[in-house]
């Protein structure tokens, strides 16, 4: 047990090797930046950074609790991993987030698709870590055409808010 130990703190993946863990990493974070770039060019209270940082925490958390399953913690038959509660803790943060981001005035509600987004960005950093690069990306491209495509749809359709009315596109 003791050399298990030592071999964690050495750094060595028992799991998830270092490059695969990286290649998840980066990808959590490149995938959500298209999305936390199209809320920076809007203004929005949360951009870049901070859907970026979100996937990223996400999919580290999610790389952590494997390596944590794979240590000795007593009798096998003992050990209990449920990722299911991993992901209602990542889900709850991620959501307490975004409800700061939320805010009333003047009787409107305001952000909401960004606080959506960034709720989202927490699925998909949840998805790379867990392998799932293919799944998450998917869905960026899906994000992507739904908060692009549909501002353009919108537009077209003349029923687009005017800046002076949005509560968030």
């Amino acid at each position: 047990m003791l050399d298990v130990i030592i071999d964690e703190l050495n750094g060595t993946f028992s799991v998830v090797e270092p490059t695969v863990a990286a290649t998840r990493l980066i990808a959590a974070i490149v995938l959500v930046g298209f999305i936390g770039f199209e809320r920076e060019a809007r203004e929005k209270p949360a951009g870049l950074r901070t859907h970026m940082l979100v996937s990223l925490a996400a999919c580290l958390f999610i790389i952590v609790s494997q390596q944590l399953a794979s240590l000795p913690f007593g009798a096998e038959d003992a050990l209990r991993v449920d990722p299911l509660r991993l992901v209602e803790a990542v889900t709850a943060g991620v959501a307490f987030l975004a409800a700061g981001i939320i805010f009333t005035s003047q009787g409107k509600v305001r952000n909401i698709t960004t606080g959506a987004s960034l709720w989202l960005a927490g699925a998909i950093g949840l998805s790379c870590g867990a392998g799932q690069v293919p799944l998450a990306a998917l869905a960026t491209v899906i994000v992507v055409v739904v908060l692009l495509g549909l501002r353009i749809l919108e537009r077209r359709l003349g029923t687009h808010r005017s800046t002076n009315n949005e509560t968030d596109s």
